[in-house]
């Protein structure tokens, strides 16, 4: 069977034409990958090895659940908790204790910090996360850097121009829906910009809310640059927020933000927290989530008791086992292959990011088409790969043997097809998406 046949390709055939972008995450369109050959569906998953509709197995180098499953999939500790929970009842008039329990357990990883609130995704947290930042000022306004999610208040800085998150990890998404009134209420910097986040807390000081950002994405932050950002937040009275969406828990347990020394006055985190079970937490002081209580935050699955009964299980795991070093260690190997095979093969791909979050590109005109073309002829070899690898506590060493011997097989025609010119004619199917765009 080809690749562009089967349950998995009909299926999303459908769902293309009763769900608006196909999927629900955009991150996880098969177009990001492979237009028409991509396994769209999986019904099995466990460790770092996926099963899809058509009973075919793969080894996940991708992002494995977009980085929510640092621990593997179906990590059986994490699943025992889940099942015990589901098993006594996930929901019930009465709150679920493992709430204050998961609470009690961020607060004593980040000292710092003295309360919590709970929800169940990245992006509806940072916009609690911003609705406490501007209940607790009073004010409107929200600098930030990076990628923040789907929500109006970050999605504002397009209203302004709709290339202004460009340079923020997505590009292309567009404004569309979102309040002509919220126009000027997000102004992007760049990371490690200390001069850009200063122009704009002397224009905007007196009504700056929050300044939003990820303590690291891809880079380390230039010596002083987060020491910079606390005093100007500091200096105007806006809340420094930290997105811990992705970096939480794959670095170290908890937060990246303890490392560099910077606090600030609310962290957010979801992805690996419950190790692919819905949960997310927006953890501050005192004196900021207070506000919580004078503005309207509540929703009836946030008092669900699976997500933080997983939580709790993947925080054990993470506190008993070196999960952050050995992700750390399997994410350098990979790198390093990568850095060889490209001298052997001569092939232009530049290896990118920390060992934890990877990213590969071609260094070509037709970077796109050549990513799409090894992707491919990776899932001929029973391997998921793109543009990026986040690590997992399952992958071992013997994976890495795998992939890398699936690659030399693959990189002699890259090679050829980079020479002849003749890239997309190889690929039997559309050339991958690179950013937010319409379907159809």
């Amino acid at each position: 069977m080809s690749l562009s046949e089967g349950r998995s390709q009909q299926l999303y055939r459908e769902a293309k034409s009763i769900i608006p972008g196909g999927t629900q995450l955009l991150s996880k369109r098969p177009e990001m990958f492979a237009p028409d050959q991509w396994p769209a569906y999986f019904q099995r998953a466990a460790g770092c090895e996926v099963t899809d509709l058509d009973g075919r197995e793969y080894l996940d180098f991708t992002h494995n659940g977009v980085g929510s499953c640092l621990l593997g999939y179906a990590h059986p500790q994490v699943v025992n908790a889940v099942v015990n929970r589901v098993q006594n009842g996930s929901m019930s008039s009465l709150n679920s204790p493992e709430e204050v329990w998961l609470s009690r357990e961020l607060i004593a990883l980040h000292p710092w910090a003295d309360q919590v609130r709970l929800g169940r995704c990245g992006g509806e947290a940072m916009a609690i996360a911003a609705r406490i930042a501007r209940a607790s000022t009073g004010r409107d306004v929200i600098a930030f850097c990076g990628y923040h999610g789907w929500s109006d208040w970050y999605l504002a800085a397009n209203l302004n121009t709709d290339k202004a998150l460009d340079g923020h990890l997505l590009p292309g998404l567009s404004p569309s829906g979102i309040p002509r009134g919220l126009q000027g209420t997000a102004l992007p910097f760049v990371y490690n910009s200390t001069e850009e986040l200063r122009a704009i807390v002397e224009q905007h000081g007196k009504n700056l809310a929050a300044v939003i950002m990820e303590p690291t994405r891809n880079m380390q932050p230039k010596p002083g640059f987060l020491e910079s950002v606390r005093e100007l937040s500091d200096s105007c009275g806006a809340c420094l927020v930290f997105d811990e969406v992705t970096t939480g828990f794959r670095f170290r347990p908890g937060g990246i933000h303890p490392e560099y020394g910077v606090e600030p006055d609310i962290a957010v985190f979801a992805k690996a927290l419950g190790n692919g079970h819905p949960i997310a937490a927006v953890i501050g002081k005192a004196r900021i989530m207070e506000a919580a209580q004078r503005s309207f935050i509540s929703s009836t699955y946030w008092t669900e008791g699976v997500g933080p009964a997983a939580a709790l299980a993947t925080i054990e795991v993470c506190r008993t086992q070196d999960v952050a070093g050995h992700v750390r260690r399997i994410g350098e190997q990979f790198q390093a292959m990568w850095r060889q095979l490209a001298v052997e093969f001569e092939v232009p791909v530049q290896v990118g990011g920390y060992p934890a979050l990877t990213t590969i590109s071609f260094q070509h005109p037709q970077s796109a088409a050549l990513l799409t073309l090894l992707t491919v002829r990776m899932l001929a070899h029973g391997i998921l790969a793109g543009g990026g690898f986040y690590p997992t506590f399952a992958h071992q060493s013997e994976h890495i043997a795998r992939y890398r011997s699936a690659a030399e097989a693959i990189l002699p025609e890259i090679g050829a097809a980079i020479q002849m010119n003749n890239i997309e004619s190889l690929i039997g199917g559309p050339v991958r998406h690179t950013g937010f765009a319409r379907l159809t």
